[in-house]
This record gives C-alpha cells, structure tokens and sequence, in this order.
C-alpha cells in the first residue's frame, strides 16, 4: 500500500526490503498486473459471510497515530481500515473521492482564495454514535498546521496552507480555506481521526499509540499486542457490511511466511520468491515503491558533479532492471522518473537529461574533473575488515578491470553501503561495483544493520554509494520535495537534510516543486513537476533504478486481495468464497 508522505524511519526500514522473486501461476478472477493491480477478484455476493483472515506484515504498529514519526506501514493499514477518508487511491496511484464520507469534494473559490467543499455523507458516523462533522476536520487542521510544538506531528504539508476550517451553509458541508494555493488538496483528511484523537495533543501523543477506540470504518480495532494488530467488523459502519469477523495482522519474518501458508496460520502475505505450497497462489503487479542509488554530493569525490554524472552514466539501468524485473513477468524497463513511477497516469521518462548509459561518456567526463587512467597496482585481496565506529565491518572490494583513476596520487575510489539483512541488495548492489570497475572506479562495498543504515549513515551522511527504496505518491509536487529539495544549514550551523541523503539540491528543482505544489491547473502542474523531475536528473545525486516487483501469496479461498500496487485495499469486501 503506498504512503501518501516521506517515509518516516520505521517505514524507511521495511522499504529496503526488495522482492526479487519468480513468477508463479494465475488463476481465474484476477485483474491486470499491468494495470497496477492484481488480485482475486470476485463480487461481493460470491464471498461469503464470516470467518477471520490471517496477514502477513513485516512489523506491529509502533503507534496507531498514521501522523506520527513512528508511523509506518502497518499504520497505515490498519487506518485504511478502520477510519474514514477524503479520498483512495486507485491501481494507478490516482486519487478517487470516497463516496462512503463524501457526496461531493470540489474547489469552489480560486480567487482570492482557494476554497474547498467537502459534503459529507449524512449517515457517517463514529463507532461511538457522533456523527463525523466539521469539528473532526478542523480538529485534524490544528493538530497537523505546525503552530502548536506540543503536538508530536511528523508532517504538516498541507495542512500549513489552511488560513480556516468552518461549517458551511448546509448542513454536513466542511468549508477550507487556504492562506496559499494546494494542488495537492486530496490528499488532504485522509485518513481522518476523530476530534477525540486530534483535539489535544495528549490525546494526539499518547492515547492513539496502542488503541483506537472510537473508528469510523468497515473494522474497529480490537486488540494490539507486540506481534498482531486484531480488526473485527464494526456494527456502526454505514457502508457495505465487512464479509470478515476478524482481520488478524501478524508480524511475521520474511523467512517464516512460507511456513505459515503451509500450515494454515497465514492466508496472505508478500514473499520474496514463490512458495510451492498447494491451494496457494503467487499475485504480482508493480510496487508502490522504486529502489534508487544514491550519490552523496556532499563531499569526497561525489561533490563534483561531473563525478557523480560520470558514475550514473556507467551504470547500465536497464540490465539491472532487466535483472529484477524480467523473471517475475514484469515490464523490465529502468524507471525514468523520480516523482511518478510506470504505474502512474501521467508517468514519463525524463532521463534524457542526465544522458544514457554511456561508459566512454562517462570517462571523458572523469578526465574533464581531472581523474587520469593508470595502470593498476597488484591485485589486493577481495575481502577485509576495516575499523569501523566501537566494532569492525567487513568490506568487499571490488578492483577496476583495467585501468584505476587517480588524482593527486589517490584512486578514485567510491564506499557503497548496503543494509546487511537484504540479499537481494546484494546483488544489485555487485551489478553496480562491476559497472563502475569498467570504467577505472574502486569501490568498498560495506555491510551493515538495517538500523545503522538509516541512522549512522543514510541520516549522518557517512557514504558514497547507498542502495534502498522510496515509497511512490499520488501527490508527488508535495510529498517528494523533502527527498529532493535543496539542504540549508540549520540554526546551529548543521546541514539540515530533511530526507535528502544525498544532499544534492538547486534553486531551481525547490521553486519549480513549490510552484507546482500550488498551481490548480492540473496539465501546469504536470509541466512543472517534469521540468523539476528533469532538473533531478541533471544534478545526479540520486539514479531510480527499477519500480520494485509486490508478490503476494494468498489462500486459494481468499477473495478481493492480492497484489494492490497503489490501490487502496477495500476492506469491507475481502473475504473467503462462497
């Protein structure tokens, strides 16, 4: 399921798992993995009514607050399900109005405000019998603005534009208004907590962390431990009746799954590679997500952009993708954009303006940063340790295959850290060393935890080369430009990166983002987001490699799951056949 925002550091950590896996055999009733999504599909009347489904995810929820810095995506699952929301996405990451809320979301005003009008859906209602109004909207609004530091939010994008949320003159009609323009407004109110949850930030803090309970969806919450999240329907839902009794999410390794499909314990889960195992069958479709290379422009040899140029056009995209994509019977063409991924409406490959891949390209643009070809020193052993932080790391060092490239005596050479738990990082990862030893560059492949990864070297800024995955958005204009927007030195003198590990940013990529964060007209919008897209490219401090393959293994009786890509799952449907 694809976040709607930068990914928090819980969430960044289950997105560098990679499924890298083969394709398994279809079955009857399932849409079009092409198409963004691929599931079991079936009408509502073929799925019988009762019974519990047993999900696979990768961690319980650290809280059940979606906007919180704990946050991730089990979070986000369990919100889907439970609250109500402005607007889903489809398989194509297009965001669609929810009519069990809303009977009408439109921009009313322009000028000299944008106003939008929000109509709710008269029979909403909360599981404890209020009816979901213009308090639980504004509410939210205050929570999530950034005006009150007691408020433990991890995001306001958005919600920083609202000048005030009112009543309107009928009666169920939310009225916002925006002190600047939102292009991104959908994603506004999505999903939505009750006034109990946002209405004081000890509430908002606290109370939501292990319970929720007061929902306003298909599933109420009804118990959360260290390892499952338990869902059962709830009886004050005014859309269609959920067909489960209970939706149970068990926090399950990757390595484990297989075991728990064939022994009955799970009825869904993502895998990594297909699991043999009867009356279970593999869905698979284009992720929500993309793995991407980053290039630390900060400093070392990377801060001259000619390098980190050079580096990008020496790595084929299209083997890698080809490598990932081709035996799961996915489309295997590299991606060529950093806002929208190949399943989006709107999707084009921008690469052209860093150049295609290009090894004697990539060398004059090293000889023009003044890195000249030498011969090679006697071969050094492929493997040592190297002192590292209170302990030692293993590093894997992969030689240039003819000629090194120096410069005032040193070689050119590059540190590339992976997370140690992610294999199939790994071989990514050795793709990348071998492209770059073709053209004279030394590079010292690092292993180490997933939660170093992030901490002691994503976030510190302590590497050259780092492989891991991003999350794909319907609101891209808005929620990737803290990955991409240029890093400014904070109060204290310390760069402030925001989620920008390579800390290679422009001018020009932040305005023409802003710009189109603001502009209402939807073909403008696209423009500017391209050219910003195209500018991302230019500057090389980040190289999207593929759309990540989704795998999902789901009991043969299950209906209305399976592969969701962008699609917000639709809850109330999923259920055993008949």
């Amino acid at each position: 399921m694809a976040r709607s925002a930068p990914l928090s550091p819980p969430a960044l950590a289950t997105a560098l798992a990679l499924a890298v896996a083969t394709l398994a055999g279809c079955s009857s009733g399932r849409e079009d993995p092409l198409a963004g999504t691929d599931l079991a599909s079936a009408p509502r009347d073929a799925v019988r009514d009762g019974g519990t489904l047993h999900w696979a995810v990768d961690t319980a929820p650290a809280t059940l607050n979606a906007f919180q810095v704990q946050a991730g995506d089990t979070t986000d699952m369990v919100a889907a399900a439970v609250l109500p929301a402005t607007f889903r996405l489809d398989g194509s990451g297009r965001p669609q109005r929810d009519t069990d809320l809303l009977q009408s979301a439109e921009v009313v005003e322009r000028a000299p405000r944008q106003v939008v009008s929000y109509k709710l859906n008269p029979k909403a209602v909360w599981s404890d019998g209020r009816a979901v109004s213009t308090a639980d909207f504004a509410a939210q609004w205050k929570a999530l603005r950034g005006k009150d530091e007691a408020y433990w939010a991890a995001r306001n994008a958005g919600y920083d534009r609202i000048a005030s949320v009112a009543q309107g003159k009928e009666p169920g009609e939310v009225r916002v208004t925006f002190a600047r323009r939102f292009a991104d407004w959908q994603s506004l109110f999505t999903p939505l907590y009750p006034k109990s949850v946002t209405g004081t930030a000890a509430a908002f803090n606290d109370s939501a962390r292990r319970s929720l309970p007061v929902s306003g969806g298909p599933f109420q919450v009804r118990k959360v431990t260290g390892k499952d999240v338990t869902l059962v329907r709830n009886p004050r839902w005014w859309g269609d009746r959920a067909r489960l009794d209970k939706l149970v999410l068990t926090a399950v390794p990757a390595h484990l799954r297989a075991a728990g499909l064939a022994d009955g314990s799970l009825d869904l889960a993502n895998v990594d590679r297909t699991p043999k195992i009867k009356n279970v069958s593999v869905y698979r479709t284009r992720s929500a997500s993309y793995t991407q290379l980053a290039l630390n422009g900060a400093d070392g040899p990377l801060a001259d952009e000619r390098v980190r140029r050079a580096v990008a056009r020496a790595i084929d995209r299209q083997a890698i993708a080809r490598a990932v994509l081709k035996p799961v019977g996915l489309p295997d063409e590299p991606l060529g954009n950093h806002l929208l991924l190949a399943s989006q409406a709107g999707y084009a490959d921008h690469s052209a303006a860093l150049g295609e891949s290009d090894p004697k390209a990539a060398q004059a643009l090293l000889a023009d940063a003044g890195w000249r070809r030498t011969a090679l020193a006697p071969a050094r052993p492929a493997e040592r340790n190297l002192a590292a932080p209170a302990h030692k790391v293993r590093v894997t060092v992969v030689e240039p295959s003819t000629t090194v490239l120096r410069k005032d005596g040193k070689a050119l050479t590059l540190r590339f850290v992976l997370p140690e738990s992610n294999k199939a990082l790994d071989t990514v990862g050795g793709r990348v060393a071998a492209m770059l030893s073709g053209i004279g560059v030394r590079t010292e492949i690092q292993k180490v935890s997933d939660e170093s990864f992030l901490r002691d070297h994503l976030a510190a800024g302590d590497f050259d080369l780092a492989l891991y995955s991003w999350p794909g958005t319907a609101y891209p204009a808005t929620d990737t430009r803290p990955i991409y927007a240029k890093p400014e030195a904070g109060p204290d003198g310390s760069l402030v990166v925001a989620q920008n590990f390579p800390r290679v940013g422009t001018d020009q990529i932040d305005q023409l983002l802003d710009q189109a964060a603001g502009e209402l007209d939807p073909s403008r919008a696209r423009d500017l987001a391209a050219r910003a897209d195209a500018r991302i490219w230019a500057v090389a401090g980040s190289l999207p490699l593929f759309q990540r393959p989704e795998l999902v293994a789901l009991r043969s009786s299950v209906r209305n799951a399976g592969a969701f890509g962008f699609a917000t799952p639709r809850f109330q449907d999923i259920g055993f056949k008949k």
